[in-house]
């Protein structure tokens, strides 16, 4: 039976478009290379992938030299923001203020980071004060 399909990018899907965000558009084997450091993928399997993400609609191609060319098709902030949702709706009920209060207890927040957050906070109460 096969598996049904996932609403966002799944693992490997999201590394490859790390990759494409990071470096943008490249072929399969430039995927596989910077893929290399943290997994050891065969360069027909990345293809069989990126070839299933461009069906799904996650990348375009476009035949450049003799090879494929792949672009994203999602942005990053916009599939972050979706995957985020889903986890604040399903984990949390939809409470943003839960999720921040378990990230400042269970993660290693630095000072500059409290500080990003602290201005972040600042400004939006003052944006909702207007």
């Amino acid at each position: 039976m096969a598996r049904p399909s996932s609403r966002y990018p799944t693992e490997l899907e999201l590394e490859i478009l790390k990759v494409l965000w990071r470096d943008g558009p490249a072929p399969v084997r430039d995927v596989r290379d910077a893929l290399a450091g943290f997994r050891d993928l065969a360069y027909t399997s990345v293809m069989t992938i990126m070839n299933i993400m461009t069906r799904k609609g996650y990348l375009t191609r476009t035949k450049q030299g003799g090879r494929y060319v792949y672009s994203t098709k999602i942005s990053e902030k916009s599939i972050s923001r979706k995957m985020l949702g889903d986890l604040v709706d399903r984990v949390f009920d939809g409470s943003a203020v839960a999720v921040m209060l378990n990230l400042l207890e269970t993660a290693d927040v630095d000072e500059a980071e409290l500080k990003q957050l602290r201005e972040m906070i600042e400004r939006k109460i003052r944006e909702e004060s207007k």
